[in-house]
């Protein structure tokens, strides 16, 4: 009855009759494979500076469909000609994370961290906060220069292997231990992760925005890896003692310690008003 129900609405309305595909188990382990790729690439993109690169991407490929719709023949032609060189460009920007992920792949880290998502990381508490401003004030007195970075979302494993791993836990001791003038570890910045001290005497890339010639090596490497990555930074200046906190390529300092507990705590990037010091001077170790 209702088979002969639906053959006479399809009549009626001249509906196409639609076959649906046999599956088999070799189509449901195709779609599986595909699926897993693409979510270990969607993983990778997440955890390296590449998610920043592809949201322009994304922005240019939003550009050429408004071209397209619009008729808009000077952009489209220009969009169309940046394309075609699409893969060059991104082979070229995304040198390193590919090395590091055809790397991971062939030791079959993928494989055996399959599980372990990237949003299950954890983020940087209140008490690891706390000690490092502790820290940091003990060190401001002296003073004592230091450089702390704060890993977020991006992954920052490439400057963590330039140092040495600690893995210890974050207290007020280590911190002020390991930039203690004169001691092995002092020199380069030391890196935190889940809550942990993950190495130290780590090598940061250097901004190349002109600052002002009081701002030293340390603040400009805090500079660049703020501006390569989502990571939080805190300065203590070797010279003044003055703490910075840097955030999206912007350094604050003068700032309270409420502020800066702020900065510091995981979350969206807070609205407080930065100072990005311009000037050219003689570099100057911070």
């Amino acid at each position: 009855m209702f088979s002969s129900f639906f053959s006479l609405i399809i009549d009626i309305f001249n509906i196409p009759v639609l076959h649906m595909p046999r599956f088999s188990l070799v189509h449901v382990l195709d779609v599986f494979i595909v699926a897993v790729i693409l979510y270990m690439i969607f993983r990778w993109i997440r955890r390296t500076q590449a998610w920043v690169l592809l949201r322009g991407i994304a922005i240019i490929l939003f550009v050429a469909i408004l071209a397209e719709i619009f008729d808009l023949f000077t952009v489209r032609w220009i969009v169309e000609n940046a394309i075609s060189m699409g893969l060059v460009v991104v082979v070229i920007l995304f040198q390193p994370e590919l090395r590091k992920a055809l790397e991971q792949i062939g030791r079959g880290q993928y494989l055996m961290n399959f599980k372990v998502d990237s949003d299950e990381k954890v983020h940087t508490s209140a008490h690891t906060v706390d000690e490092i401003i502790k820290a940091a004030n003990i060190m401001s007195k002296v003073p004592t220069g230091a450089l702390i970075v704060l890993e977020q979302e991006v992954d920052l494993s490439e400057h963590e292997s330039s140092g040495v791993s600690l893995d210890a836990q974050v207290s007020v001791q280590l911190l002020t231990n390991i930039f203690e003038k004169n001691t092995p570890l002092h020199d380069g910045a030391v890196i935190i992760r889940s809550n942990r001290v993950s190495a130290a005497m780590c090598i940061l890339p250097l901004t190349s925005e002109a600052l002002e010639s009081s701002v030293g090596t340390r603040h400009r490497a805090a500079v660049g890896i703020t501006e390569a990555s989502d990571a939080r930074v805190l300065v203590v200046s070797e010279e003044t003692g003055t703490i910075s906190v840097v955030v999206d390529g912007k350094i604050s300092r003068g700032i309270s310690e409420a502020k800066m507990r702020e900065m510091l705590t995981y979350g969206e990037p807070t609205k407080a008003r930065f100072t990005l010091f311009k000037g050219r001077g003689k570099k100057k170790h911070g």
